[in-house]
């Protein structure tokens, strides 16, 4: 069970400047938010930011960057991701999940395999969705769901996402159990919503497991209750193992080796011309530290986009 943050062990008085990448297996019923914080104590860190928000009834991987890991936590943001889902037959609700309220309850017809993945072949590609209304999404500043729980009338704009792959893992009379891989913004809830109307039925969520992100697609996830642990045993320096080094989070991007002259240009934010291709690259000092990441436009001239400081 999740220590509240109250608890002794989530408090640590003197926070440190701390670089890495936790992989946090984020516990069901809290938020997001609440899991950074508490891991935040835990580390006692100064700095810290996650990688795409979970709604409190999913679990699972929960990237957390730390000091200078946050410059690169907007790029971990837009990475592919994939979840195992299951979902309800026959009941929609007004949040797409089983934290909601009924809105409309329907009979389940006789459902095959085939006819199920056929309607998840519809609902894969680049497509476009309406997400819940009960959503962090934000109209004239102000979130969609605080705006629903006023009792407002919300209508959430479609927007376009990709779904690589959403494939049916196991039907029984009133519930599928589902695999999604997808890209950054698309909301799990609402394929389950369309897939239920498509089957002429309605359906909501009702678990959500965050399986990976790219690029840790074999993540070794740890618990806040394991990290609490560690900590316990043997201070806030046996929690340093569990992190990742900054440039993990990008090891799907091609390396600039540099030199000395240019290690000290790039670390200056200076312009260097080189020869590469043009697109987005991670610069490493001769010694291997990463010190930048960066663009290569047309011209093979390197621009850094977030200077790295001493992310070991």
């Amino acid at each position: 069970m999740t220590v509240a943050p109250s608890d002794s062990r989530f408090s640590i008085p003197n926070y440190r400047p701390l670089n890495g990448i936790l992989l946090l297996d984020k516990p069901q019923g809290i938020s997001s938010n609440r899991a950074l914080q508490q891991a935040k104590r835990l580390f006692g860190a100064a700095k810290a930011g996650h990688t795409g928000s979970l709604d409190p009834l999913a679990t699972g991987l929960l990237p957390v960057c730390f000091g200078e890991a946050t410059k690169i936590a907007g790029y971990l943001l837009g990475a592919r991701k994939a979840y195992a889902a299951e979902c309800k037959l026959g009941v929609t609700t007004d949040t797409c999940d089983r934290d909601g309220a009924v809105l409309v309850e329907r009979a389940v017809p006789a459902l095959d395999d085939a006819t199920v993945r056929r309607e998840l072949a519809r609902l894969t590609g680049h497509i476009t969705q309406i997400p819940p209304v009960y959503s962090a999404l934000k109209q004239g500043g102000v979130p969609l769901y605080k705006r629903a729980r006023r009792g407002e009338a919300v209508a959430a704009p479609p927007r376009e996402v990709d779904v690589f792959r959403f494939d049916l893992l196991e039907c029984s009379v009133d519930a599928l159990r589902l695999h999604v891989e997808c890209g950054s913004g698309t909301y799990v809830r609402s394929l389950v919503r369309d897939l239920g109307e498509a089957l002429g039925c309605g359906a909501h969520l009702t678990a959500l497991r965050r399986l990976w992100v790219e690029p840790f697609r074999d993540p070794r996830m740890f618990t806040l209750d394991e990290l609490a642990a560690l900590r316990g045993q043997g201070g806030v320096d046996a929690l340093a193992k569990t992190l990742l080094p900054v440039e993990t989070g990008l090891a799907d991007w091609p390396v600039l080796h540099l030199d000395q002259r240019g290690a000290d240009d790039v670390a200056h934010g200076r312009a260097l011309r080189i020869e590469a291709a043009a697109g987005n690259y991670r610069a490493e000092a001769p010694d291997g530290r990463l010190l930048a990441i960066g663009e290569v436009d047309a011209a093979g001239v390197f621009r850094v986009s977030r200077g790295v400081s001493d992310p070991g």
